[in-house]
């Protein structure tokens, strides 16, 4: 199908659309802009320069995408947002382009659902799958891995990463690192343990998640010191994919993992 432009849209002649977009009413589309087959552009919504959205992508109305970075060293240079296939960015969202200190580039996977008033800052890198849910917000430098999910109303501190498949629930401030496939929650975020029921919907093998719980435990729980206790399960579980990341994910903080709940608060999530 054709490109489909309401009259009352702004689209700068300098921006590509691919095939079957659809810009709507009062959409404002700046130069310097790609957005790619199949991707629809609701009324109000604003895409600004630098930003390329791949195929197939939904954003809503008055939603901002690729504004420029809330950094004071920011200075005008050209850098860029990148945004992949199959995303749905819904209103009043806002999404920034990176910085030059930070390597030019906010990027968001493909497959994301970004809620309501969601903001992602400059120099943020989203994994594929990703869920943040309304009003979660996402300070400078923020990595997300794959498939994972932060609840509504939460904050993540600049330089915190997110491993895959982990949880943040809601209403959570997160300040350090998130191990794959670990559930966090609270006002100063602590781990509970593995997000088993996140890692059963996507369908892991039964067996992973024993494995998990008894690493996480060996790591956080016991008085194993943190080095000795990832070599122990690295060697007792590392036939597991998901093991090795945990343990290579831990290694390879810098600003530290978050601390596990007072011991017994774990649910059987």
């Amino acid at each position: 199908m054709p490109t489909r432009i309401h009259p009352t849209a702004i689209v700068h002649p300098d921006s590509e659309l691919g095939l079957d977009v659809e810009i709507g009413p009062y959409a404002l589309i700046h130069e310097h802009v790609v957005i790619g087959d199949g991707t629809r552009v609701e009324a109000y919504a604003q895409i600004h320069s630098y930003t390329s959205l791949g195929k197939n992508n939904r954003v809503f109305s008055y939603a901002a995408v690729g504004g420029e970075p809330q950094d004071l060293k920011y200075r005008g240079e050209p850098t860029k947002l990148v945004i992949g296939d199959n995303n749905a960015i819904r209103e009043y969202a806002t999404i920034h382009r990176g910085t030059e200190g930070g390597g030019g580039v906010t990027r968001i996977g493909s497959g994301c659902l970004l809620m309501a008033y969601v903001h992602v800052a400059h120099d943020c890198t989203l994994g594929n799958g990703v869920i943040l849910s309304n009003a979660a917000m996402l300070a400078g430098h923020v990595i997300i891995g794959d498939h994972s999910v932060i609840g509504g109303m939460s904050g993540v501190h600049q330089f915190v990463r997110l491993g895959e498949y982990s949880f943040l629930g809601a209403y959570s401030g997160l300040g350090q690192d998130l191990p794959p496939y670990i559930l966090a929650a609270g006002s100063r975020a602590k781990m509970h343990g593995p997000n088993n029921i996140g890692l059963r919907r996507h369908n892991f093998e039964a067996e992973l998640i024993p494995a998990l719980r008894a690493a996480y435990k060996r790591v956080f729980r016991s008085d194993t010191p943190r080095q000795v206790a990832l070599d122990e399960i690295e060697t007792e579980f590392g036939h597991f994919l998901e093991i090795r990341s945990f343990v290579q994910f831990i290694r390879t903080s810098e600003r530290g993992i978050i601390s596990p709940s007072v011991k017994g608060e774990e649910e059987d999530n």
